[in-house]
């Protein structure tokens, strides 16, 4: 086990407040849809948020799609990554990475976030996937345990539209006591340590020494204290790590949590119980640290709705407040981290209902007098514009926000658009 220094304890009280929900206003808004995925190369059904370098481009990944194969999960390939280049007022896309499943164990089916490391890299998790030796997965690759990966640049610039950028595997998941099927958000601390969440009910550390890296354990997941950390984890300053189970705890509808560095391990503090009958439950989106330390998130659920909510620090517990309500029962709420302006503004994306005809949504929340304002930014359609987004949304300097949505576009495959206000 990893060593840390120092105990931070914390007293547990819970709080529960309503803050003023105003009436929702809508917004003219210009969506632009900036590539539709065709489940050839450039892959199929994107489910997680973008990222954006410095000169403004856009890296993502799809669930599927990419090199053709039998041995990932429908046969439709084992997913990949992308990137789009800005090129005038234009984007070009470059797929980076096919991910091909048996043949190399590299990993399958991306349900993670990339994100750019301290040296510059892309790094992210596959769902499943990877070794198959001594795990405790099934047998076939799209039920392999799932894999944690790096990406770099070839050497040599390359100007083929295929020429994949160079992949390193830096742990393959057991599904043993490391856990399984790593989902959600991945996050590095100051040292360039690396953190994440399993679906098999894991938190995890990954620390890199001469050219290899070491998973260390921080949390088993289990019964009262939560299961099914799917949201991923977020850090901060201060290296506390935080995130939501979508299951589990006293109320059997998922947790927020915190994990504090205490002597030689961590320390899970349970911040809120999720309970049935008392608003927003199953929390599959993680958190977000904002100013003064108050967490946001949302749930994908409700009794009767699901929310967004807000949790604040006060007098060594927490004070849990929903900020909105959604109008569609048990149905079309946040499975996706919020994301937050410089001037306190939350976005996210709401899910839907393919069934009921309900594709989803971008929304903004603006606070206001105590209270909140809801902007619906745009309502997919199922259609051209895709539909059933399931993924964080991305604000550049400009304020133009982007982002994925897993069905829908031309093809049917999925969409990456973009929203300018």
């Amino acid at each position: 086990m990893t060593l840390r220094a120092g105990t931070i304890s914390l007293v547990l009280a819970t709080a529960i407040a309503t803050a003023t929900v105003f009436v929702p206003i809508t917004q003219a808004q210009s969506f632009t849809v900036l590539h539709n995925f065709t489940a050839g190369l450039d892959g199929a059904n994107p489910y997680t948020g973008l990222t954006m370098d410095a000169a403004g481009n856009l890296y993502g990944t799809t669930q599927y799609g990419g090199l053709q194969s039998n041995d990932c999960f429908l046969s439709n390939g084992c997913g990949t990554v992308f990137k789009l280049a800005r090129q005038g007022s234009g984007w070009i896309f470059r797929p980076l990475y096919q991910f091909q499943g048996i043949p190399t164990g590299d990993g399958a089916n991306p349900l993670g976030r990339v994100i750019f490391g301290p040296d510059g890299a892309l790094y992210g998790t596959t769902a499943y996937g990877g070794s198959d030796a001594g795990g405790d997965c099934s047998n076939g690759d799209e039920f392999r345990c799932g894999t944690v990966f790096k990406l770099t640049p070839q050497p040599i610039p390359c100007r083929s539209f295929t020429c994949n950028w160079e992949e390193t595997q830096l742990y393959a998941f057991m599904g043993a006591t490391d856990g399984a099927h790593p989902l959600g958000e991945i996050a590095f601390d100051s040292a360039g340590n690396l953190y994440g969440a399993t679906q098999s009910n894991t938190a995890y550390e990954l620390t890199p020494a001469h050219g290899t890296w070491t998973l260390t354990v921080l949390h088993a997941f289990a019964g009262s204290g939560g299961f099914d950390p799917v949201g991923g984890v977020q850090l901060d300053q201060e290296g506390n790590i935080y995130g939501t189970t979508e299951l589990g705890g006293t109320g059997q509808e998922g947790t927020a949590f915190q994990l504090v560095p205490s002597g030689s391990g961590w320390t899970l503090n349970t911040l809120y119980d999720f309970q049935f009958g008392s608003g927003g439950i199953n929390p599959a989106a993680g958190l977000i640290v904002g100013p003064g330390g108050n967490l946001y998130g949302g749930t994908t659920n409700g009794q009767p709705n699901p929310v967004v909510y807000e949790l604040s620090p006060s007098n060594g517990g927490w004070i849990y407040s929903t900020l909105y309500t959604f109008p569609y029962q048990h149905c079309c709420g946040v499975a996706a981290n919020l994301v937050m302006d410089s001037a306190g503004n939350l976005y996210g994306t709401a899910g839907g209902d393919a069934v009921a005809q309900i594709y989803g949504s971008v929304f903004r929340l603006t606070p206001s007098n105590g209270g909140w304002i809801y902007t619906d930014l745009h309502d997919f359609s199922g259609g051209s514009d895709g539909g059933l987004p399931v993924s964080r949304v991305l604000i550049d300097a400009n304020g133009n926000l982007y982002g994925t949505a897993s069905i829908g576009g031309a093809n049917g495959y999925g969409v990456v658009w973009e929203i300018t206000p």
